[in-house]
């Protein structure tokens, strides 16, 4: 029998990664910590301050953390180009919009990981099995997302091009709709939707971002702030902090899926698959050439498809202070 979500736990998803798109509320969740230094941290539900909280990385603080909440990484980085936030987390893409959109934005740390979260789903029923069946029909995917870059690069690699297919630019709960209804022959999302689709047995993966998309996640900072010593102390703290607890999911995944799951109300099953495929591969790597080299693949697609206004050469957007001794990036996947 086919298992369905309620809506409510299909919705409350929409604001946890960092790679959607839209979205402009932004909420304050409180502020940890003490000190005459604040640093002002962008975060979404289920995301950096759950996964600091959790691992114990908010303790002994001597600068203060005041926390917003967004719905997503765009309006995010709108917020930290406007200098009302400091630093916060969003996924490989919408550095690349907000740079193409001339923003003041710097990206100042990454993680890599699998990509076998990104997906391109179908219906159960559907009669496609390869990528190269998506010509003529329609897919859903959220503008400017990690997924969109996903969706661009894997028709090219199947010879196809956005032009070949009917592009729904849709929000996330807006796609699982018209997915689960039918209304779209197919879904480009990311985790826990992808998660959330396979554990209710909706639907079935098409192609994955393996190989296809770079696996990159970042943390961006507003130019200011890193102008500011005192703050620029507090983000390499900050950015120490939130490695360790990375770090910390990766060996203890159950214990993490459950506060995962509290914070954001995802079902627990949703929440550990998404963990297993996603959440736990992330380790963090050094800022380098190959990673930089990665992110302008995908700005110059974005760029010959006039989806961003202007052409970015992505090392202006990058700092590599905080680098220390990580690993390098080694150019993961092709995007």
């Amino acid at each position: 029998m086919r298992r369905r979500l309620a809506p409510a736990a299909l919705l409350l998803p929409f604001a946890l990664l960092l790679t959607a798109c839209g979205g402009n509320a932004s909420a304050g969740t409180g502020t940890d910590g003490s000190g005459s230094v604040t640093l002002d941290v962008g975060d979404q539900k289920g995301g950096s301050e759950a996964i600091l909280r959790a691992a114990g990385e908010l303790e002994d603080l001597h600068y203060k953390i005041k926390w917003s909440t967004f719905t997503s990484g765009p309006p995010l980085l709108e917020t930290v180009n406007a200098k009302a936030v400091d630093i916060g987390g969003v996924g490989n893409t919408p550095p690349v919009f907000a740079a193409g959109a001339g923003s003041k934005i710097t990206v100042v740390a990454a993680w890599h990981g699998t990509s076998r979260g990104d997906t391109i789903l179908v219906p159960n029923d559907s009669p496609l099995t390869r990528p190269r069946q998506l010509k003529g029909r329609s897919v859903a995917v959220a503008q400017g997302s990690s997924a969109h870059y996903q969706l661009v690069a894997s028709l090219k690699a199947a010879g196809l091009s956005l032009a070949d297919v009917k592009v729904k630019y849709l929000q996330p709960a807006d796609a699982l709709a018209a997915f689960t209804s039918g209304k779209v022959d197919a879904w480009a999302v990311w985790d826990p939707y992808t998660s959330q689709i396979l554990q209710g047995r909706q639907g079935r993966v098409l192609t994955t971002g393996d190989g296809i998309t770079n696996g990159l996640t970042f943390q961006v900072a507003a130019p200011a702030a890193l102008d500011d010593p005192k703050k620029a102390a507090a983000v390499k703290d900050y950015l120490a902090r939130l490695r360790r607890a990375t770090a910390w999911v990766h060996d203890h995944q159950e214990e993490w899926a459950k506060v995962w799951s509290k914070d954001t109300g995802l079902p627990y099953d949703v929440a550990l698959a998404s963990v297993k495929r996603t959440n736990s591969t992330r380790i963090a790597v050094a800022i380098d050439k190959p990673l930089v080299a990665s992110e302008q693949r995908i700005a110059d697609a974005f760029s010959a498809l006039e989806l961003i206004p202007r052409k970015v050469d992505f090392a202006d957007f990058v700092d590599r202070r905080f680098n220390g001794g990580l690993p390098p990036s080694t150019s993961p996947g092709k995007g």
